[in-house]
């Protein structure tokens, strides 16, 4: 990460310029949306250090959902230009909206909360989709709470991972059941797609 975007950095802007401080923490998580390579968790983590646990939860989680929830608008009215036709036409894209129209509400809030599902491509699909604007606002807003929730708690004591070590053993196994639940809920939704796509092929034949 690069120096300017350093949680000790941060920490001291926040301190000396309130106003400014309180904006860049609103709109880091916004732009991680359009720029997935930026550490989204780095930004809750620096604004639960500089802020506190709610304050700095509330402008994460203000700021990623504005951020997702804009990307889903400008990929709902712009995705299916010829412009964007090189990522709507890849069968894997067409795939996971299929995907994402089939399944609802549910399967979509359980994989957005792990945070190492790719939500940038979420956001994109979603878009591409029929999903209803305020059914995957809920959705972002559901998900997003739960884990820039638990993120934020990580890093409001940092301090206290190296004085508490079985906190750190916990937030290790935390992180470890998180990865390990996204790669099975998205192995699981493959799978059950793979098979809804062949009954279609099955009942298109027939």
């Amino acid at each position: 990460m690069p120096d300017w975007l350093s949680i000790a950095n941060f920490q001291e802007i926040a301190g000396e310029h309130r106003i400014i401080g309180t904006f860049i923490a609103l709109l880091l998580p916004m732009i991680e949306a359009f720029l997935p390579f930026l550490p989204l968790a780095a930004f809750v983590v620096a604004n639960a250090t500089a802020y506190g646990l709610w304050l700095g939860f509330l402008l994460s989680w203000g700021g990623a959902v504005i951020g997702s929830y804009c990307v889903f608008l400008i990929i709902r009215k712009y995705g299916h230009n010829r412009f964007f036709g090189f990522i709507t036409n890849r069968p894997s894209i067409q795939k996971l909206i299929r995907w994402v129209e089939m399944q609802g509400f549910m399967p979509l809030f359980i994989l957005l909360c792990f945070p190492f599902t790719p939500s940038s491509v979420v956001n994109v699909v979603a878009g591409l989709s029929n999903l209803k604007k305020k059914s995957y606002l809920l959705t972002i807003m559901s998900a997003k709470f739960v884990m820039i929730l638990v993120i934020s708690w990580i890093g409001s004591d940092l301090q206290s991972l190296i004085t508490k070590p079985w906190k750190t053993v916990l937030i290790i196994i935390a992180i470890l059941i998180m990865w390990l639940g996204g790669k099975w809920v998205e192995k699981n939704n493959a799978k059950k797609m793979e098979e809804h796509l062949r009954n279609l092929n099955k009942d298109t034949k027939e």
